[in-house]
């Protein structure tokens, strides 16, 4: 964490990648803190949100959001501290959700910022369980999913930042919770800590008859954030009427070229059709975004009741982000990946 009083570290996009990403399609470059204009804000980073969505802005492709573009720093929602504002509504010292990107300060005009409590004990969770991913799975099982008692869902990644939150809520709200996660160690944690009913570890060679033993009565509600594999071994198990959210393809993000194999689309438009089958794609803030309010709301009180369980996977550091976005795009980490960029509090002295 060695943040400059007068430094601005940046990690920008140097190369586009060609399948996964590595070091070297990521440059550290520095340059001066930038001073903030009249109505503006300078935020200096404390955490660093790395997330699963940010490989497809790595890409120049139509999509929801504008690719980054090369030589521009990586994009990625942050917690951070005002260290100078010009801004009416917020003062030095405040605590906030942005979108700074991967780099030591950003200058914010305060669009799409949300001030947090600064006396918060845990300010990253703003990353996660009470950010944009908790926001995503909530909205997704229950505006979408819309889970009933007793029936059955499968989430993958049941340990990543969102699938963890997805089977915890549909436990609360009554449902059979059958999780797919890498390895034994993730499997045991959602079972004895999150309280799923099973896990299956994705890497298992008779992952289909897992599933199938784990859920004798069907799928009802499947939250699809891999694809796959995974998606090939749920689809002849959805039930009629099965509800689809999907927020993510994980598997797919580093694809060059489409799966070999036999085109499934037929199967899957099949059984969309004879089961009656609603799956529908979101963009969190895009779609939900308004009903923030009414997600905290639900999720403090579950929190702080120890109702949901939450796991953050944090490392130290800016320069440790490449590393550690590699590996979430492996599997490696272990709960929600934020970096730690900078320290409570920094001494800016006369620079600023």
């Amino acid at each position: 964490m060695n943040q400059s009083t007068h430094i601005n570290r940046q990690i920008t996009l140097a190369a586009r990648p060609n399948g996964a990403p590595i070091q070297s399609d990521f440059k550290l470059v520095e340059s001066p803190v930038p001073t903030p204009a009249d109505g503006e804000m300078l935020l200096r980073t404390r955490y660093l949100s790395l997330d699963p969505y940010m490989r497809g802005r790595m890409n120049d492709a139509k999509s929801y959001a504008d690719p980054v573009g090369l030589g521009e720093v990586m994009v990625g929602g942050s917690i951070c501290q005002v260290e100078i504002s010009n801004h009416a509504d917020f003062e030095q010292g405040d605590l906030v959700v942005a979108f700074g990107g991967w780099q030591d300060y950003c200058v914010s005009d305060g669009v799409g910022v949300i001030k947090l409590d600064k006396t918060m004990q845990n300010p990253s969770y703003g990353l996660g369980v009470l950010g944009m991913p908790g926001l995503t799975a909530y909205m997704g099982l229950l505006d979408i999913g819309k889970p009933q008692a007793g029936e059955t869902l499968v989430v993958a990644a049941a340990t990543g930042a969102v699938g963890s939150l997805v089977g915890q809520i549909a436990k609360l709200k009554g449902c059979k919770v059958v999780g797919i996660a890498g390895g034994q160690e993730k499997c045991d944690y959602a079972v004895h800590e999150l309280g799923f009913d099973a896990c299956i570890d994705h890497r298992a060679t008779d992952l289909d008859e897992q599933l199938v033993q784990a859920c004798p009565d069907g799928i009802d509600i499947y939250y699809e954030n891999v694809g796959g594999k995974v998606f090939d071994a749920v689809l002849p198990l959805l039930n009629t009427k099965a509800r689809v959210p999907l927020c993510g393809l994980i598997s797919q993000y580093n694809a060059t070229e489409l799966p070999a194999g036999p085109d499934q689309m037929g199967l899957l438009m099949g059984n969309m059709l004879v089961k009656r089958i609603k799956m529908q794609g979101f963009i969190v803030f895009d779609d939900y975004g308004h009903r923030y309010k009414e997600f905290q709301d639900a999720m403090v009180p579950w929190l702080l009741s120890g109702q949901i369980k939450y796991k953050e996977d944090t490392v130290t550091g800016l320069e440790q982000a490449v590393t550690a976005f590699i590996g979430l795009l492996q599997g490696k980490n272990f709960g929600k990946l934020v970096v730690q960029v900078g320290p409570e509090q920094l001494d800016l002295g006369a620079k600023l």
